[in-house]
């Protein structure tokens, strides 16, 4: 059974016993978090499409580390203006992973 998840603006396909890195959460390391915002949820060839969400479907999930991403360097320059500018980021992420998956 596999299913798709919303968390933190973006969408995760997700099956259990699957990691996975989502946007960070505030949840200790080692607790468990529930992802309510179901969009689909599939069997084989049984799918059950939400609209546009699943009720009644939630996917348990436990906290395994929280971390931040590699690096990501932006450049802009305006050429013969003599103008550059140089940044920075680094994304925090949580990783997680997919206990179980239910439907009522």
């Amino acid at each position: 059974m596999y299913a798709v998840i919303k968390s933190g603006g973006k969408q995760y396909r997700v099956e259990s016993g699957a990691t996975l890195r989502v946007e960070a959460l505030a949840a200790e390391v080692g607790s468990n978090v529930s992802f309510d915002q179901v969009l689909l949820l599939g069997a084989g060839d049984a799918v059950k499409l939400g609209a546009p969400l699943v009720s009644g479907a939630l996917v348990k999930a436990t906290v395994l580390a929280h971390g931040r991403g590699d690096k990501v360097k932006i450049f802009k320059l305006r050429r013969r203006k003599h103008h550059q500018k140089t940044q920075g980021h680094r994304q925090s992420y949580t990783e997680v992973r997919i206990d179980d998956i239910v439907q009522s």
